[in-house]
């Protein structure tokens, strides 16, 4: 008899490490999913906004800055878990309220370019997705310059956002 119940605690023990696995391997799917709609990969990896997005340094930051007049170029960061260039000092729940408050670890606020408020809307399920599956994938060190002031010199290419009316014909 004692030989059927250590079989039956072996089996319990088994299943629910086996159902814990999968809940995991279904909470980082379902980040990957929602980093990819979400558009992170957009601003986030090298040669995206050139239309041939650098995969080997996924997430890893830009290579292009946005300048908000008045305030600067900034460019999107390292998001891979990289401890010296990336989120890799981070804990899950900063990663959460970076992206989903516009507030990082340090205090600092994040760059007004960041649609942080769309993402505000998460759930709480969702958005532990998010940071647990960005803390899942390679890290790569990769350093971002900047962010820059308004008189600063940039070293990469900038897309600029400005008025409307800076881009009416000349005379009108």
């Amino acid at each position: 008899m004692t030989m059927f119940r250590n079989a039956a605690l072996a089996a319990t023990i088994l299943l629910t490490v086996a159902g814990s696995q999968a809940h995991a391997d279904a909470q980082l799917d379902r980040g990957k999913y929602l980093v990819s709609i979400g558009g992170c990969n957009d601003c986030h990896t090298p040669g995206s906004q050139f239309g041939k997005p650098e995969m080997s340094r996924y997430l890893a930051g830009s290579n292009i800055g946005f300048e908000i007049p008045g305030l600067g170029v900034f460019v999107p960061r390292n998001l891979t878990p990289d401890k010296e260039t990336g989120l890799g000092n981070w804990t899950a729940e900063e990663i959460i309220t970076a992206f989903t408050t516009g507030k990082r670890p340090d205090g600092r606020v994040l760059a007004p370019v960041m649609p942080w408020q769309g993402y505000s809307v998460m759930t709480k399920e969702d958005s532990m997705a998010v940071a647990m599956f960005l803390k899942s994938i390679p890290p790569v060190k990769n350093v971002i310059p900047g962010p820059f002031g308004p008189n600063e010199k940039i070293p990469v290419f900038v897309d600029k956002i400005v008025p409307g009316d800076a881009m009416s014909p000349p005379g009108k």
